[in-house]
């Protein structure tokens, strides 16, 4: 194939008429050492694959994503080939991270990109709330205190991701780590090689879960907090945004009668989903820090709201263990009579 040929981005062309496509399900090796095995997606900016690397101890399984680029001269060949470069080496340094696969290898060929990541087994959280219903509040508490510290990590390396969703997180089958998968950084550095006016334009995202900025195709790194905010409502209600209603002055999605939440929670939740980019989180740290201080606050609550006499748990007995919780709750008690004594004496 003339690598500056026309070539569509259709991925049921691709998965019929390319040669990794072709070689799906036979015994063939691609490059001398991938047996493409089934298809496990499609999208609009090419197909991946679930192989196994035929050539080393195991046969260890992986992913290998093809990506559809258009481009007709040799000058936007080698852009692309340049962009394609430099973001599978940023993608190479994030897969140190133990929630973001490894990449295992990228090339080029026959005028088409491949990407070659760690296969983690697992089921998607979209997957999970189809099976099992949508999560309560400690859940997705959990799943939030899991993942903003990913995204802290990718944006201190300068990376958004652009499409964060349930169908891009994956439960891991065998530690039960939550992992990020399908960056969109790649894809757009090729799109804009693209000499096709409408492939330049083209959106990398979902529909509902990417905010307004992304559209104008002009996405920040709350970008992701935004659509983050969105999977946990999804995680919450069972409910993608667009079955939201929404507020048609605003152009807010009205969920907040659709949860059973704190109130607290319902403040971190609603700053993270806002349409304006200025009464957003800014940052991954900023939506830490404000779920941090919104379970200390929950904590505090709890204990304000309950007859303490007689139930106060002493850490003088060194032979006495005492839940990290409880230990909490000691340090909030003798803060609060330290202040009390403070404001008496002044």
């Amino acid at each position: 194939m003339n690598r500056f040929s026309y070539k569509t981005t259709n991925p049921e062309y691709i998965s019929q008429q390319t040669q990794l496509g072709q070689m799906c399900g036979s015994k063939q090796l691609f490059r001398d050492r991938y047996e493409v095995l089934r298809i496990l997606g499609k999208g609009g900016f090419g197909i991946t694959y679930l192989a196994k690397n035929a050539v080393l101890p195991g046969n260890s399984l992986c992913v290998i994503k093809q990506l559809c680029v258009k481009v007709t001269s040799h000058q936007s060949w080698q852009r692309a080939c340049d962009r394609f470069e430099k973001e599978a080496k940023i993608l190479g340094k994030l897969g140190s991270h133990s929630q973001i696969p490894l990449l295992l290898d990228y090339f080029q060929e026959n005028g088409e990109f491949y990407l070659v990541q760690e296969y983690v087994q697992g089921c998607t959280l979209a997957q999970e709330v189809r099976r099992t219903g949508p999560k309560n509040e400690t859940a997705v508490k959990q799943f939030l205190q899991e993942l903003l510290p990913v995204l802290q990590y990718i944006h201190k390396h300068h990376v958004i991701h652009r499409d964060i969703k349930p169908q891009n997180l994956l439960h891991c089958q065998h530690d039960g780590r939550v992992v990020l998968i399908d960056f969109g950084a790649v894809k757009e550095q090729l799109v804009d090689t693209c000499e096709n006016s409408i492939n330049k334009t083209a959106f990398i995202g979902t529909m509902g879960f990417a905010p307004p900025e992304q559209f104008s195709l002009r996405p920040v790194y709350a970008s992701d907090i935004y659509a983050l905010g969105m999977t946990c409502l999804y995680l919450l209600t069972g409910k993608s945004p667009l079955e939201f209603d929404y507020d048609a002055d605003t152009g807010e999605i009205c969920w907040q009668k659709e949860v059973n939440i704190s109130n607290n929670f319902v403040q971190v939740l609603g700053k993270m989903v806002k349409i304006p980019l200025c009464e957003r989180f800014q940052t991954a740290d900023d939506a830490i820090a404000a779920l941090s201080k919104e379970s200390l606050q929950t904590l505090t609550n709890c204990l304000t709201t309950q007859n303490l006499k007689n139930q106060t748990i002493t850490t003088e007995d060194p032979q006495v263990y005492i839940p990290p919780v409880a230990r909490t709750a000691n340090a909030i008690r003798k803060w609060r009579a330290r202040l009390k004594e403070t404001k008496s004496h002044n």
